[in-house]
C-alpha cells in the first residue's frame, strides 16, 4: 500500500472566499480550486460536464458552483451535477495544512486527461 504524495499548489488566501483559482497542469485541463464561505476548499477539473464550461468562472454558493454557461449547479465535494441535470466532472483529493492547499500528486498528473477541452465559437472540420 502506497501513501499519498501531496503537492502544494497555493496558499488558502490565494483563493477568494466564494471564488476560485485555476491550477495549470503539465497535461490536460486545469484544476479549479474553490473556497466556500465557511473556509472549505475543494478541487474539480475546470470543466462542466454539460458543455465544458469553465467552472472557475462560475458563482460559488453553499457547497456548489453554478456553471457560467448554462447555470448547471455542480457539487463541489464530488463534481456531480444537481438534479434534474445529470453528469459529473472529476474531483481531486485536496487538503489544507499550514495555510497551504495541497493536491494529490498522482491525481494531478493523471486524472481527467482523456476529457477534451471545450471549443468556443464556430468551427469546421475542413478549411474553407
Amino acid at each position: 500500500m502506497s501513501s499519498t504524495e501531496w503537492t502544494a499548489v497555493c496558499r488558502v488566501e490565494d483563493i477568494p472566499v466564494l471564488g476560485s483559482r485555476r491550477v495549470s497542469r503539465a497535461q490536460g485541463l486545469p484544476v479549479a480550486l474553490f473556497r466556500t464561505a465557511d473556509e472549505r476548499v475543494y478541487a474539480l477539473l475546470d470543466r462542466c460536464p454539460h458543455k465544458g464550461g469553465p467552472l472557475s468562472q462560475g458563482i460559488v454558493f453553499g457547497d456548489g458552483v453554478a456553471c457560467p454557461l448554462h447555470n448547471w449547479t455542480i457539487n463541489l465535494a464530488d463534481g456531480r451535477a444537481r438534479a434534474p441535470d445529470e453528469g459529473c466532472t472529476p474531483s481531486f483529493a485536496c487538503k489544507v495544512e499550514g495555510g497551504r492547499v495541497w493536491l494529490d500528486a498522482d491525481e494531478l498528473a493523471s486524472k481527467g486527461l482523456d476529457l477534451p477541452a471545450p471549443v468556443a465559437g464556430p468551427c469546421s472540420k475542413t478549411a474553407a
